[in-house]
């Protein structure tokens, strides 16, 4: 007589599946302690993969415009500070051809007009960290105000044409389907001034020597100072203060762009993260009980494989 185990071959196969089950459940467990994630792939997300790879889009795009954005900011502020020195300038000449016209004494006026004309192309000329010029638009490899001196630009044809800048004014996209202008353009900011500083340097021309200002001023030098170049002098600073104020605006607006763009990245990546990311706590007790799980199904199949009929014969 033949003495057979008791268990069979169904009841061996069955406890083999229940191995290999137990086995995957314990993979995954310790897949998902190990990354933090509830798998690593999409096939392990199941129905929800559509809206984590929409989230997971959504929070990337946000991102890159807080990221654009906030280069923009950095571009803007640098611009309020040399448009707030450009717009000090033209104040500095308004009282200065006012007060030489009040007191009939230009002295020292052309050594002022000499240091603001300076001062005001290095502006006009000024380049961000990547050398391209600021204030040329879309041309930005090129100085967009030519004059050197105020010589120089006394001898151009014209004021306008020391400018070469471009037309089109740099933007930015700040979200979805919208664009905010951020560009200022040299002509647009300098062309005023470098007019009244022209017509300075012509009135000083006037009589033919050097220094026609920079004593006591004629009648006539009085006038003109007094109608016609402080006037110029005040509409260039008047320009100026509104650019420079706009300019503010658009630091403000951008600043809550990138604030706002932010906030919907952390919102979207939220949705990812309960998507996406397991609860630790939780991983570590599916962890704990899917190891369990295996030893005994383990133990019970090898329990099993080793019982036979002799297990049950009385010993004598």
């Amino acid at each position: 007589m033949t003495i057979d185990r008791v268990a069979t071959n169904n009841q061996t196969s069955y406890m083999l599946s229940q191995i290999a089950k137990a086995n995957v459940k314990l993979q995954q467990s310790e897949s998902q302690v190990t990354t933090g994630k509830v798998s690593t792939d999409y096939a392990g997300i199941g129905d929800k993969t559509a809206a984590l790879q929409g989230a997971q889009a959504a929070a990337d795009r946000a991102q890159a415009y807080a990221t654009n954005t906030q280069l923009a900011v950095t571009q803007t502020d640098l611009q309020d500070t040399q448009l707030t020195t450009l717009t000090g300038l033209a104040q500095q000449l308004q009282k200065a051809i006012q007060s030489a016209a009040a007191n009939a004494d230009g002295t020292g006026l052309m050594t002022t007009a000499q240091s603001i004309f300076e001062q005001a192309s290095a502006i006009l000329n000024s380049t961000d960290s990547n050398g391209n010029y600021l204030y040329g638009g879309q041309i930005t490899d090129k100085q967009p105000f030519t004059a050197t001196s105020l010589a120089n630009l006394d001898s151009a044809t014209s004021v306008a044409s020391c400018f070469q800048n471009g037309t089109t004014k740099k933007s930015v996209t700040v979200a979805d389907g919208q664009t905010q202008q951020i560009g200022v353009l040299a002509s647009d900011i300098g062309t005023g001034l470098m007019t009244t500083l022209k017509a300075l340097y012509d009135e000083d021309k006037l009589s033919g020597t050097s220094g026609d200002l920079s004593g006591t001023l004629s009648e006539t030098q009085v006038n003109d100072l007094s109608s016609t170049l402080a006037p110029q002098a005040i509409s260039a600073y008047t320009n100026l203060n509104a650019v420079t104020a706009a300019n503010g605006d658009t630091y403000t607006s951008l600043k809550n762009e990138v604030t706002n763009q932010q906030s919907l990245q952390n919102l979207y990546s939220g949705f990812v993260s309960d998507i996406q990311d397991v609860d630790m706590a939780t991983a570590l007790t599916n962890l704990s009980q899917n190891q369990t799980a295996l030893q005994a199904v383990l133990t019970v199949t090898s329990k099993l494989n080793d019982l036979s009929l002799l297990n049950y014969l009385p010993t004598s």
